[in-house]
């Protein structure tokens, strides 16, 4: 594989696990990222080693720049558009204005810089946060399909700014201003996670928990009953990479492990996997989130031939076990005795 391509926000979560599969096949690969929550680290490979040359092949850019948009994503095959400000739902419900703004800008100027520039291949990743807010809070199971968006009204304003970039790159793709695939993620997770207190989501910050205890409570918000499809984040990297083979032009096509998941089933899985016994609490007054959404994966089989393989418990299992070591390798110390992060 001898294409030449760009990742936004590559030194993030998912980023870093698609710059390291397509560094493997042989790709040339490039990185932007401004380090707001991803890490060099993220790119090392199992030797330690970064997988890449950051010194040529690493750009630490802001991509609410226009010009350094401009500038630096040129002379590419493709690129994957994976760079968003997000984080848990308390920092996503007490930082909306800048949210909305930033992740507009982001998206703006990263595809007027692959259309002024000639990129011919657009990957955009936008989030199943971007369903409206009605079909997100019924107690029951909901399976929401791609075409369930319209009439919009997300419930938070990420989901609208990620509804945003992908009614643009939409535009454009009807101007045929070049080919665009368009993937929607639920809650994906594994290695490479923020576990920070403040950005981390929902399976890193119970797993965090998890190690921490009983040194402080384990704290659940909520009331537990909510639910989500957690995706783990290799399957993510294979929907990725089929996108940009035959989800061009196509539409787009949501990503997720079609599996509903409750708050409370997913922090027994953590608490069980930490060998401990962990008591459980819930805060109510702490924000929910939707009460629930789950995908409907069939376009995903039918355009890409993609479905989930990992199960919850081994995927949860996995990130664990990553954070458990990242934590030890960066203090030094045993899983009993690590700071607050």
């Amino acid at each position: 594989m001898s294409t030449r391509v760009l990742v936004t926000g590559g030194a993030g979560f998912i980023g870093s696990h698609l710059v390291k599969r397509l560094v493997s096949m042989g790709a040339d690969v490039y990185v932007v990222d401004n380090l707001w929550r991803g890490s060099l680290d993220n790119l090392a490979g199992e030797n330690g080693e970064p997988v890449l040359d950051l010194k040529d092949k690493f750009n630490r850019i802001d991509l609410c720049d226009r010009h350094q948009c401009v500038e630096h994503i040129r002379n590419f095959d493709m690129v994957f558009h994976l760079a968003d400000i997000v984080a848990g739902v308390d920092y996503v419900f007490s930082n909306e204005l800048m949210i909305f703004q930033n992740n507009i800008a982001i998206n703006t100027n990263t595809l007027a810089a692959c259309i002024a520039n000639k990129i011919p291949k657009y990957i955009y990743v936008g989030t199943a946060c971007s369903y409206p807010k009605h079909l997100q809070m019924h107690d029951s199971v909901t399976t929401l399909t791609e075409d369930q968006t319209y009439p919009a009204y997300p419930e938070s304003a990420y989901g609208w700014s990620k509804l945003m970039g992908e009614y643009e790159a939409e535009l454009a793709m009807k101007e045929k201003l070049l080919e665009v695939a368009m993937l929607r993620f639920h809650n994906v997770y594994g290695p490479n996670a923020s576990y920070e207190k403040k950005r981390s989501q929902v399976i890193p910050s119970l797993i965090k928990k998890a190690i921490d205890y009983p040194s402080e409570p384990f704290i659940v918000y909520g009331n537990g009953k909510q639910y989500r499809d957690f995706v783990y984040v290799d399957d993510v990297i294979d929907a990725l990479l089929l996108a940009s083979e035959k989800g061009g032009n196509r539409g787009v096509i949501q990503i997720g492990s079609e599996v509903p998941t409750s708050i409370k089933c997913l922090a027994e899985t953590v608490a069980n996997i930490s060998g401990k016994n962990i008591r459980i609490q819930f805060d109510e007054s702490k924000p929910t989130g939707d009460i629930g959404r789950i995908s409907n994966c069939e376009r995903a089989r039918q355009i890409l031939g993609w479905q989930a393989k990992t199960a919850l418990e081994e995927g949860v299992r996995r990130t664990y076990d990553w954070i458990r070591t990242d934590l030890a390798r960066k203090y030094g110390a045993s899983s009993q005795s690590l700071p607050a992060v």
